[in-house]
C-alpha cells in the first residue's frame, strides 16, 4: 500500500489430505478458499480472522472495519462479499466512523513461502474506494512494518478504475518509494465490470505479478536500492480488504456511490515443488499415541505447528517428525486442525488439514 499498514499478533490411525496439480510447472494446490458456503454465512473461521476498528490504519483511512455479517458474508453463489456501507457506526470501543467495511487475514492460521498466490475478484468502484489483496511478513509483530515486508498483489483506487498496482514494500523502499508496477485493462475497461484473476508467482530469485495471465511486472533482489535488504525470503500471510479514503485514494466525493461490494470467487495458494528446499507434508498419523508427520525436507530442530501453534517435537529424519505429547492432548476428538512443519530457518511446509474422529 501507499503507506504503513498498522496492526492492532496402540494402532496406527492415518489421516490423509489431497492436493491438486495446477500445471506442468510443478505447482501443487496447498491452501484455498472457494467460498462455497450457504447464503449469508460467515467466512470460514478455520481460514480467516479479522482486523477490526477505525483510527486510520496508518493511512488516515475513514472506515471502521467490522466482522459483522452486514459487512462480510458468503453470498451462496460461491463468492465472498465485502460490503462497504456509508452509514455512521459506533464500535464496541466507542469509536465512530461514517463508513464500514471488512479486513480479513490468515495471520496465525496460514502462511506461505514461495509458490503462486492467486485470487479471482470483482472489484468495487468509485472515488475514495481502495480494495486490496495482499500479504504481510509473518514476523510483523517482532520487526514491525516495513521490515517484515509487504506485497500488494491487487491494489486499486477508485480514481484509476482500469488499473491494478503490484507493489513490494521493505526497509528503505516503502510507501511512495516501493518496488511497483501497474497494469491497465485493454481499452480502459473498468476492473469493476467483471471478475479478474490477480496472480503472484514468487521464488527466491524473482517475484512476478500478473492480471488474467498477463505478466506485467517482475521484481528481483537486484531491484532493491543499494544498501537496503530484500525481505521476501520468509513466510507471509494473506489479507483481503476494502478501505475508504486515506492518503492514497483521497476521500469519497459527490460522485461516489454506496453501498459498494467486492466479490471474491476464490483464493488459492500453490507450492512450487520444483524448489529443492520446499517442505512438503505427505501424510499425518497417530502412532503409539504421538502425532507423526511424514513429508520431505524437514531439518533437525523442525517443529510441528497445530493451527499455527508449536507443539514439542521430536525430529526423526528429513521425512519424519513426531509430537512429544500424545495426539489426544493436542487435537480433540472431532476437531479439524491444520498441521504444518516449520524448519529452524522459519520456512513452513505445505499445510495438511486433519480431522480426528
Amino acid at each position: 500500500m501507499f503507506s504503513k499498514r498498522l496492526f492492532a499478533g496402540a494402532g496406527i490411525l492415518l489421516f490423509f489430505f489431497s492436493v491438486r496439480v495446477a500445471s506442468a510447472q510443478n505447482l501443487v494446490l496447498v491452501w484455498s478458499d472457494e467460498f462455497n458456503g450457504p447464503a449469508n454465512s460467515a467466512p470460514d473461521p478455520t481460514k480467516w480472522t479479522f482486523n477490526t476498528g477505525a483510527g486510520g490504519w496508518g493511512n488516515n483511512e475513514l472506515e471502521y472495519y467490522t466482522s459483522r455479517r452486514k459487512n462480510v458474508f458468503i453470498d451462496g453463489q460461491g463468492n465472498l462479499v465485502i460490503k462497504i456501507l456509508n452509514k455512521k457506526y459506533t464500535g464496541p470501543d466507542d469509536v465512530s466512523a461514517n463508513y464500514t467495511s471488512a479486513r480479513m487475514l490468515t495471520q496465525g492460521i496460514f502462511t506461505q513461502l514461495y509458490g503462486r498466490i492467486e485470487a479471482r475478484i470483482k472489484l468495487p468502484f468509485g472515488q475514495g474506494i481502495w480494495p486490496a489483496f495482499w500479504m504481510l511478513g509473518d514476523n510483523i509483530n517482532t520487526v514491525n512494518w516495513p521490515v517484515c515486508g509487504e506485497v500488494d498483489i491487487m491494489e486499486n483506487i477508485g480514481s484509476e478504475p482500469s488499473t491494478n498496482h503490484g507493489s513490494m514494500h521493505g526497509p528503505g523502499y516503502s510507501g511512495g518509494s516501493s518496488l511497483t508496477g501497474a497494469y491497465s485493462l485493454p481499452g480502459g475497461a473498468p476492473l469493476s465490470d467483471d471478475f479478474h484473476i490477480f496472480t503472484l508467482d514468487w521464488s527466491p530469485a524473482a517475484v512476478t505479478f500478473s492480471v488474467d495471465g498477463n505478466a506485467y511486472e517482475t521484481q528481483t533482489p537486484g531491484n532493491v536500492p543499494p544498501g537496503d535488504k530484500w525481505v521476501f525470503d520468509h513466510p507471509f500471510f494473506l489479507l483481503l480488504n476494502v478501505a475508504v479514503g486515506g492518503d492514497y485514494p483521497g476521500s469519497p466525493d459527490s460522485t461516489s456511490v454506496f453501498p459498494q461490494t467486492m466479490l471474491v470467487d476464490y483464493v488459492r495458494v500453490y507450492a512450487d515443488t520444483s524448489q529443492p528446499t520446499a517442505i512438503l507434508i505427505n501424510s499425518t498419523a497417530t502412532s503409539g499415541g504421538a502425532l507423526v508427520v511424514q513429508g520431505q525436507n524437514f531439518v533437525s530442530g523442525a517443529t510441528i505447528l497445530v493451527n499455527g501453534k508449536p507443539v514439542r517435537t521430536i525430529f526423526g529424519s528429513a521425512s519424519s517428525v513426531a509430537s512429544k505429547k500424545p495426539a489426544s492432548k493436542i487435537i480433540g476428538a472431532g476437531q479439524t486442525v491444520t498441521v504444518q512443519v516449520k524448519n529452524p530457518d522459519g520456512e513452513l511446509s505445505t499445510p495438511a488439514t486433519v480431522t480426528v474422529n
